[in-house]
C-alpha cells in the first residue's frame, strides 16, 4: 500500500515568519512512519517548506496516488487538516484518510467529518500505525478504542470525551524514519561559541526527543494533560546511540524538560563524552532545575550544550503563582545567573498576558534589562485547547475559530488595550529583546549573508508582530 503522511501548513503570516529563524523536521511523522511497515511505500511531504502548499499537495496527490494520507497538526493548523484532508476525498474517494497530532488526542470531536476524515488516532502515532496498518490491508473492521476512532461509529462522541489514551513505553516506540524527508532543509538560528567566527548561525539540525510528559502543571501548559501526567524517558544508551548515528553536528531536543531525571541527563552527558561525540546541543529546562543541578549544567557545557530555552514567563511573584509555576522570581535571576556563569547561552520565553495595560507592558520591558544578554521571545498566554481552562472560558473567546488563533502569538482571550495597541506594545518587547541578542556580547561573527539574512527576516517578523491586529474582525482593533 502507499502511505502519504502530511505535515500541514500554517495559515497565519506571523508563524510563517518564525520560520526564518527555526524550522525543525517533522519528527512526529518520521516516529509514525517508523511504525509502518517497511513493505507500505510510505512518504512525508512537509507543506511547510513551499511558497503554494495547497498546489503542491495537490500534484503529489496526482503523482503518487496514495491508498492513505495521514495528517498531524497543532490546533492552529486544523483548519488546515479539514480543508486537505476535504481535498483528498474530492480528488481521490477511496483513498483513507487519517487525522492525529496534537490536536486529534485532545480535542477528537473537531474532527469528526464522516465522508472527509475517515479515522482519528489519538496519542502516539507510531504505535496506533503498527496496528491499524494490518487491519486497513486485510480490509478488517477497526476496533473502536480511545486511540482508535472511526468517525462513523456510534461511539465516536462518547471515546472522543475520554481522556488521551496512556502513553506506550518508549521501548514500544520506533526510531524515526529520517531517510522520508530532506534533513537539509531544517535547521534553527544558534549563537555559536563566545569569540569565534562562525561559518553560519543557521545550521543544519537534527531533533531528538529523549522524553514525553513533565511532572509539573503549568496552568497554561497542555502537556501533563497530553500524557495523562506521565514523564516517559529514554535509556541514557538509546539516545547516545541516536545521536551517534545522526550526519548534523546540531542537535535540538525536543523533550517538554530534558533534565528533570538528572541522574539520567547526567548519565546522557558522561556517555556522550566518553564516547566522544562532539556535537552542539540546545534544550529546554525549567529555572528551578537549573538552581537544583548546577553541576548537572557544568557537564552539559562540557557535552557541548550551548543554548538552554528557559519559560521564565514573568520576575514577578504574583504572576508566576498564577501560572502555577512552583517558583519565585529569585529562581529566575539565579537561573540566569548560572547560565552567564557557565557561558551557555540563555534564551528566556516570556509571556504577556491579554489583560497587560501600558505599565505592565512597561514592566516587561525592564525585565528585558535582568535577562540580557540573551535570546529573548514573547508569548500571548492562552488557555490550551481541550483542558478546563478552555472549558471556563470558552464563552469569553473573541474569535470564531479560537483553535487558528492559538499559536502562543494571538490572543484568543479579550485584551484590555485595543488589540491595535496591545500588538504595537507587543511588537516593541521584540524590537527591544533583538537590540540585547547575545550575538555583539559574545563576539560572534556571522557571514555577511547571514548578518543580511536576520536583518530583513527579523524585519518581517516585526512586521508581521505589529500587524496582527489585522486578523481578527475590526470591530476589535
Amino acid at each position: 500500500m502507499k502511505v502519504l503522511l502530511v505535515r500541514p501548513h500554517l495559515l497565519l503570516k506571523v508563524a510563517r515568519a518564525f520560520y526564518k529563524f527555526l524550522h525543525l523536521e517533522p519528527l512526529d511523522l518520521e516516529i509514525v512512519a517508523g511504525g509502518i511497515d517497511l513493505k507500505h511505500e510510505t512518504r512525508i511531504l512537509d507543506l511547510t517548506l513551499f511558497r503554494s502548499p495547497v498546489s503542491e499537495f495537490k500534484n503529489y496527490l496526482e503523482e503518487f496516488k496514495p491508498d492513505i494520507v495521514g495528517f498531524g497538526g497543532y490546533s492552529n493548523q486544523a483548519g488546515t487538516v479539514k480543508e486537505l484532508a476535504g481535498l483528498v476525498k474530492q480528488l481521490q474517494p477511496k483513498t483513507l484518510v487519517i487525522a492525529g497530532g496534537i490536536h486529534a488526542t485532545i480535542v477528537p470531536d473537531d474532527y469528526k467529518l464522516p465522508g472527509v476524515i475517515d479515522i482519528v488516532v489519538r496519542g502516539e502515532g507510531a504505535t496506533a500505525m503498527q496496528r491499524l496498518m494490518p487491519l486497513i490491508e486485510s480490509n478488517s473492521p477497526i476496533p473502536e478504542s480511545d486511540s482508535l476512532l472511526p468517525t462513523t461509529s456510534s461511539s465516536f462522541t462518547a471515546l472522543a470525551a475520554t481522556n488521551p489514551p496512556p502513553l506506550p513505553e518508549y521501548s514500544e516506540i520506533p526510531l524515526p524514519r529520517r531517510e522520508l524527508t530532506d534533513n537539509s532543509r531544517y535547521f534553527c538560528i544558534w549563537a555559536g561559541e563566545s569569540r569565534t567566527r562562525v561559518p553560519t548561525i543557521f545550521p543544519r539540525v537534527a531533533t531528538v526527543r529523549t522524553s514525553t510528559g513533565c511532572p509539573h502543571r503549568c496552568n497554561f501548559c497542555v502537556v501533563h494533560f497530553l500524557a495523562n501526567g506521565k514523564y516517559l524517558q529514554r535509556t541514557p544508551e538509546n539516545v547516545v546511540n541516536e545521536i551517534a548515528a545522526l550526519p548534523q553536528e546540531h542537535i535540538y531536543f525536543l523533550d517538554d524538560e530534558m533534565f528533570i531525571n538528572a541522574g539520567r541527563a547526567e548519565a546522557i552527558a558522561n556517555l556522550l563524552l566518553q564516547r566522544g561525540i562532539r556535537k552542539h546541543y540546545i534544550s529546554w529546562a525549567r529555572s528551578d532545575t537549573i538552581c537544583r543541578h548546577v553541576e548537572l549544567f557544568k557537564l552539559w557545557k562540557k557535552a557541548g550544550l550551548d543554548l538552554v530555552y528557559v519559560g521564565m514567563e514573568s520576575m514577578e511573584e504574583k504572576t508566576l503563582n498564577s501560572y502555577s509555576k512552583g517558583y519565585d522570581p529569585e529562581t529566575n535571576r539565579r537561573a540566569v545567573e548560572i547560565l552567564r556563569e557557565l557561558d551557555i547561552v540563555l534564551h528566556a520565553a516570556l509571556m504577556v498576558d491579554p489583560g497587560f495595560g501600558a505599565d505592565d507592558f512597561i514592566r516587561l520591558r525592564k525585565t528585558i534589562d535582568l535577562v540580557a544578554p540573551a535570546e529573548i521571545s514573547f508569548t500571548v498566554f492562552s488557555p490550551p485547547p481541550g483542558t478546563a481552562l478552555w472549558n471556563e472560558n470558552k464563552d469569553r473567546f473573541i474569535c470564531s475559530n479560537p483553535y487558528i488563533f492559538y499559536d502562543c502569538m494571538h490572543t484568543i482571550l479579550p485584551a484590555k488595550l485595543p488589540l491595535k495597541t496591545f500588538y504595537r506594545y507587543f511588537s516593541l518587547l521584540y524590537l527591544f529583546g533583538m537590540k540585547h541578542n547575545p550575538w555583539r556580547a559574545r563576539l560572534i561573527f556571522p557571514p555577511l549573508k547571514d548578518f543580511i539574512n536576520v536583518f530583513v527576516s527579523g524585519a518581517k517578523c516585526g512586521y508581521a508582530l505589529r500587524t496582527i491586529y489585522k486578523d481578527y474582525d475590526k470591530s476589535l482593533w
